[in-house]
């Protein structure tokens, strides 16, 4: 079968090349060989687009920037240039959408733009603190050393993520497990006990009574009770994925004493984080402090507009944050030593790992004194009803000695 390929060289830009495959793909790979970078290939008749605009090709969900990171940086470290290397991840590429923006960038290359250019017209796949440590790299002549930095970046973003998730997951498993159980003893346990004294017309204890009237309750309307838990759970996933209530519930979690100021210095990590990165790759401080509002709360970014205009006015990196309440006392010292000895970004970066470790410290603290507090109330809830559906029992036990 005839394709109809478009095709650029370096020799001879864009054209067309007309070659006869059993498949789509062989014709690509028989352009390849022939040293051209083919962008769609086409059919007698039938689409058969491998084109970036075809493709949907900027899916940020699909496209993962740091394993193209990666890949990247052990291809320049390898010894291939920047479109060498681009090219080669474009060829080995089986996801299509990833592969539809790798050809978009080699398009965007071979056609003049710089990387940074094109990157930056591709942004649903590279976000902009990302294009401009590239083209700070640029300037410089170091893209690996900048790749690097993202990729540590990346990953230890990772990391306090993780450990967040991990202090969240044991005690959503908890009280889950302990709702269940509750409820299995309320609408199945509790109303086989409330028919047996019944049928006994045993004297029960106030609140035995009022345990099986619940029991009751629950067994006779389970059908509107399991109606309602449906209604909660619908209303949970609504109020998560409702941008106002979550903003709300948020202000909420900061005004909590203890809680905001954690929340505060979590967010403080990544603004030092993001920072240093971008200072260390020559990214001016004002340019950096541009691209990273929206790692911050509303609350937050409010304050890093006003230390920005304070460094526009001449005021120094240190007094500027600490003045608009983005340090604290130990960030602060550690801002004014790296600013007398140039070093900013590194000392950004250190500020990130101290707060880490608070961070740290904190859910270790947390795990250890909420955990065995949720297990003992879970296990007095469960234990308090074993005990009021017994209590008849142990009552008539005592009054047969």
């Amino acid at each position: 079968m005839r394709y109809i390929l478009k095709v650029h060289s370096r020799s001879n830009g864009v054209s067309v090349l007309n070659i006869d495959a059993a498949s789509p793909d062989e014709a690509m790979c028989q352009a390849r060989a022939q040293g051209h970078l083919p962008f769609s290939v086409e059919a007698a008749g039938v689409m058969e687009r491998i084109s970036v605009k075809k493709m949907r090709p900027w899916k940020s969900h699909r496209f993962s920037l740091l394993l193209f990171s990666q890949q990247w940086l052990a291809l320049l470290e390898a010894g291939l240039n920047l479109v060498e290397a681009i090219e080669a991840l474009a060829e080995k590429e089986s996801v299509p959408e990833m592969k539809a923006v790798l050809l978009g960038l080699l398009q965007r290359m071979h056609a003049g733009q710089a990387c940074s250019v094109a990157m930056e017209e591709m942004p649903e796949s590279f976000p902009p603190f990302f294009v401009a440590t590239v083209r700070a790299s640029e300037r410089s002549g170091d893209i690996a050393e900048s790749l690097r930095r993202y990729v540590n970046y990346q990953g230890q973003i990772e990391e306090v993520r993780k450990k967040v998730v991990s202090a969240m997951i044991y005690p959503l498993l908890l009280l889950v497990a302990g709702g269940l159980v509750t409820l299995f003893l309320l609408g199945y346990v509790v109303p086989k006990f409330s028919r047996i004294y019944e049928d006994r017309a045993t004297e029960l204890p106030f609140f035995s009574q009022l345990l099986m009237q619940w029991g009751a309750l629950i067994s006779h309307n389970s059908g509107a009770f399991l109606l309602m838990m449906a209604l909660m759970l619908v209303l949970i996933v609504w109020g998560i994925s409702n941008h106002e209530l979550r903003r709300w519930v948020m202000r909420r979690l900061w005004a909590a004493p203890g809680i905001g100021e954690r929340l505060r210095v979590y967010q403080l990590a990544r603004l030092y984080r993001t920072l240093g990165m971008l200072l260390r790759g020559g990214t001016p401080i004002v340019t950096a402090l541009d691209l990273v509002p929206s790692l911050l709360s509303l609350a937050l970014r409010v304050q890093l507009r006003k230390a920005t205009v304070l460094i526009r006015e001449g005021r120094s990196i240190s007094d500027s944050l600490n003045t608009s309440g983005l340090t604290t006392s130990v960030s602060f010292r550690l801002l004014r030593v790296g600013e007398q000895s140039g070093r900013m970004g590194e000392m950004m970066e250190r500020v990130a790992l101290f707060y880490d470790d608070e961070i740290a410290r904190w859910i270790d603290i947390f795990t250890k004194v909420f955990e065995p507090l949720l297990m003992a109330l879970i296990g007095v809830m469960i234990g308090g009803i074993v005990i009021l559906m017994y209590m008849p029992i142990f009552d008539l036990a005592g009054s047969v000695q």
